[in-house]
């Protein structure tokens, strides 16, 4: 099913990929010049489906306008949060979302977790600093650390944007390969599939789900 939603800055689509009786949500998008066809994210979105998860995989605005130029962080987040606003509202009402993307997708992710009402958030490949730019001290840290929520971090060994750093509620999973992590899918299928499973069998995250259905007879 594909959705087409109006964001601020013009219309973004949502691709759903349905599990039955849904433990919770997927909600993922690209990278910066890429596409939703990316190994990973293809990947990822098998994994979760067998693991109970409904996926939606989410092309912003400036894709959809058939712009592989990415539009400015701020509108990035804006599009991204009436996104997950109107799936939340919509055919993914009442399941708890975890919430990622691969590369400039993860840091929208995380720069947005709070307003989207995430329980998680899924980062691949997430770009730490330009390739080459490891000795300035300029690093996307922050956006990480700035989350409240748990996180999976899946990077590949020899990323030239740089491996991020582990936290209390933050796991970095290194698998082998580079920034476009298809060097192991099954690596990142795997690694991806055992948070999402930690995650859907601790009550709290299963609880929004459960109170959205209803007493059961």
């Amino acid at each position: 099913m594909v959705l087409e939603l109006e964001t601020p800055h013009g219309p973004a689509r949502a691709h759903l990929y349905t599990a039955e009786d849904p433990l919770g949500a997927l909600v993922l998008g690209h990278g910066a010049g890429g596409g939703l066809t990316a190994g990973d994210l293809v990947a990822v979105t098998e994994v979760a489906q067998h693991e109970g998860f409904s996926v939606a995989l989410v092309e912003q605005p400036y894709r959809v306008a058939g712009r592989r130029s990415p539009a400015p962080a701020n509108r990035l987040d804006e599009a991204w949060v009436a996104v997950v606003e109107q799936l939340r509202e919509g055919e993914l009402r009442g399941l708890p979302v975890v919430v990622g993307g691969r590369s400039a997708g993860a840091r929208v992710a995380c720069r947005t977790a709070a307003e989207t009402g995430a329980v998680a958030v899924l980062c691949l490949a997430f770009p730490l600093h330009a390739p080459g730019r490891s000795q300035t001290g300029n690093t996307r840290q922050h956006e990480l650390d700035a989350v409240e929520l748990p996180v999976l971090v899946v990077q590949g060994e020899h990323d030239p944007f740089g491996m991020p750093v582990g936290g209390p509620a933050r796991s970095v999973v290194v698998v082998p390969g580079n920034h476009s992590l298809s060097a192991d899918l099954e690596a990142v299928g795997a690694a991806v599939r055992s948070w999402l499973s930690e995650l859907s069998s601790d009550p709290r995250f299963r609880a929004p789900a459960q109170r959205a259905r209803g007493p059961t007879a």
